[in-house]
């Protein structure tokens, strides 16, 4: 979800729209050095504008309960407020690095962020929940826009030899402001009101804005072109994400509506499909997929995500609801597994390296899902220490054994040529099973408009969390059966005997773990994963 724990955003982009040293400058503009004033105020508005969206997707859930009683939204109002900003930010997260190497990265970040500040006013003014969901979908493609600038314009700005440096401190300070997202926003919505969780957003846009335009300098990729931007793809995906989400949400209204979303879906899918093996510059280049493990260990993250994506959704809201702690408990309910992400992923990540990743791979779903089965138990008037703890201690053990191999055995999987791809396919990818679980789970669960807020909703928390457990079950059986042992090993080997060679350095880090330590930082409260865009080093991933 990332990078150390802080890593919380990632370079979404192609291979071909990577920003390189030598990306268009002005002719009298010269890189950034970490230590000159110009270069701390462009990482501090590369830092904020991650902020905006980071702290966002942590806050919301813990505003959940607020909303739904300030507009007298039912559930299935709750869940389209959380999955309209995951199902416009996944669709469109690609399309963003393409843009900023086209038109200028500085510029579609600074687009991105007043989109932003703007969709995030409606969601404060917001006088019903129709009105909040639609501003929530305007807020993901905001957040697509300025996601991938905040690391390519550090990226494309400072000289070879601080970039590692800025780029290390974007992803700690990026991953602070994502961890205390939350408890800011039980404190907002217990001292004012759950709009300033939106609210706030406008001053810290206003900031980044006039610092971005005074000290950030603009670059693009001067091979790009108007035609690598895939508008045509980038839609489509969003039809077909809808309409499956609008099926799987909407369920109760019954098949007049379930069976025109799912053909809507199916259409959009169909469509996507043949426009991506068409097009030149395609978001989602299918021949990625070509590379078996690639595709076996994108299936592994696609239902690990979704085994835990429920979890998140419904834990702040069934603390609140059902156990009556307050929202400030709440957001800080899922804190420790921040802590053990930190303290352990990166020596995951290395025990990968030299054992590969499969065991990890198949035993993390097995201790994450123990930890969701803990949690399942909690009920009015819960102990945290009793009954919250050691379901989160456990989960949280499970994410920091598996989160580093599968990242990185996800990148080491894809062709050389299309590792930068497929680090952006692979956030796609998690985005995805976190959004279908939103909006599946707890369906299956029997929780829906009549269910929130009374005592079923504890009898369909239960449901859902058993179902979350099962699926990361199955996803600690898939990766068993389909993922290669020798996949980091492999990258070892390969990095060894071209010593010297930047691609085989950034091969050993991502054997090692380290270009993905974690990207669950914010995951831990309750927001759609972000992948990790850095090792600990600072280093990008390898593209």
């Amino acid at each position: 979800m990332r990078g150390t724990v802080g890593s919380v955003l990632v370079h979404s982009w192609s291979d071909e729209n990577v920003p390189h040293e030598s990306a268009a400058r002005s002719p009298a503009q010269q890189p950034l050095t970490y230590t000159s004033a110009a270069g701390r105020w462009t990482l501090l508005a590369t830092v904020l504008g991650s902020a905006l969206a980071g702290i966002d997707a942590t806050v919301v859930n813990v505003a959940l309960p607020a909303i739904g009683a300030d507009l007298d939204a039912d559930f299935t109002a709750l869940q389209w407020t959380v999955s309209a900003y995951a199902l416009t930010l996944a669709s469109f997260i690609l399309l963003g690095g393409t843009l900023g190497d086209r038109f200028g990265r500085r510029r579609v970040f600074l687009i991105g962020v007043g989109w932003f500040a703007v969709a995030s006013g409606l969601c404060g003014l917001a006088v019903n929940a129709e009105m909040l969901i639609g501003a929530r979908a305007l807020q993901g493609v905001g957040a697509a826009l300025l996601t991938p600038g905040s690391l390519s314009i550090l990226q494309s700005s400072f000289r070879s030899k601080d970039r590692a440096r800025a780029i290390g401190a974007w992803s700690g300070l990026g991953g602070v402001a994502t961890a205390i997202g939350p408890l800011l926003g039980g404190w907002v919505v217990d001292v004012a009101s759950w709009r300033w969780v939106f609210l706030i957003n406008l001053p810290l846009a206003a900031v980044v804005a006039l610092v971005a335009l005074r000290h950030v300098p603009e670059s693009h990729d001067p091979g790009a072109d108007g035609s690598r931007a895939d508008w045509s793809g980038g839609v489509l995906g969003a039809l077909a994400l809808a309409g499956l989400t609008f099926a799987l949400i909407e369920s109760d209204a019954g098949a007049a509506s379930v069976l025109p979303a799912l053909a809507v879906a199916l259409l959009g899918a169909v469509l996507f499909w043949w426009r991506e093996r068409r097009a030149p510059y395609p978001v989602l280049p299918l021949g990625v997929f070509a590379a078996g493990q690639f595709s076996a260990t994108n299936a592994v993250t696609f239902f690990v995500y979704g085994g835990f994506g429920a979890l998140f959704f419904l834990l702040v809201v069934h603390l609140q609801v059902v156990a009556g702690v307050g929202p400030v408990a709440a957001g800080s309910a899922l804190l420790p597994v921040t802590v053990i992400m930190l303290l352990l992923s990166s020596r995951s990540g290395a025990l990968a390296a030299r054992i590969g990743p499969r065991l990890q791979m198949s035993v993390g779903p097995l201790v994450s899902a123990s930890g969701i089965l803990l949690l399942a138990r909690i009920g009015a008037d819960a102990s945290y220490v009793l009954d919250v703890l050691p379901g989160v201690a456990l989960f949280g053990l499970g994410l920091a054994i598996m989160v580093a191999p599968l990242t990185s055995a996800a990148l080491a999987a894809a062709p050389p040529e299309h590792a930068g791809m497929a680090s952006g396919v692979n956030n796609a990818v998690a985005r995805t099973g976190g959004l279908l679980a939103v909006a599946g789970i707890p369906l299956l669960a029997g929780i829906g408009v009549d269910t929130y807020d009374s005592p079923a909703f504890a009898d369909g928390y239960r449901q859902a969390l058993w179902l979350s457990a099962a699926v990361l079950v199955g996803a600690g059986a898939l990766a068993a059966l389909v993922v290669r042992n020798d996949l980091l090993l492999d990258e070892g080997e390969d990095d060894g005997d071209d010593v010297g060679d930047d691609d085989g350095e950034q091969g050993q880090r991502l054997a090692e773990g380290r270009a993905e330590t974690s990207q669950l930082p914010h995951c831990a409260v309750g927001a759609p994963p972000l992948m990790g865009a850095c090792d600990h080093e600072g280093k990008p991933c390898r593209r």
